[in-house]
């Protein structure tokens, strides 16, 4: 393992609640890591799959879904069907033999700057531990 790595961690945040926690968190002056690249997306339910499994492909170490609690949805249901889809995405992970902890799913309301930036500085820890994902990589993304 790299004694200087910096894992490159990929958040896919629900433009109502999640992405307004990081954005709380920043207004308040919270520190989180850096290398946490934040894509907003309208809500949990809208992402794809294959969006994870192309950023572990790009050379992402990790990602991590950020979407309103269960039940707050400004859509109403959204996160549910994302549960459900994430659920059958560790199986599909398992399988590709993907370490589980590098992808995690966490409901962050839009008051929880706090809780959003304790939770991309742990979740970066944990995938620094892991170290450089190898899985999936794509040799012709990589800069040389």
């Amino acid at each position: 393992m790299q004694v200087n790595f910096t894992p490159t961690i990929v958040a896919f945040c629900c433009n109502w609640c999640s992405y307004a926690g990081a954005d709380l968190s920043g207004t308040n002056r919270l520190q989180y890591p850096a290398n946490v690249k934040i894509i907003r997306i309208p809500c949990s339910c809208r992402l794809n799959p294959m969006f994870i499994l192309r950023a572990f492909q790009r050379g992402a170490d990790g990602v991590i879904l950020c979407g309103c609690h269960p039940g707050d949805c400004h859509y109403t249901t959204g996160n549910y069907y994302a549960r459900r889809r994430m659920t059958l995405l560790f199986s599909l992970l398992d399988y590709l033999g993907i370490e589980r902890e590098r992808t995690r799913v966490e409901w962050i309301s839009a008051a929880e700057g706090a809780k959003f930036a304790a939770t991309m500085a742990e979740f970066t820890e944990t995938i620094r531990a892991l170290g450089e994902n190898r899985r999936l990589e794509d040799l012709r993304c990589k800069q040389m």
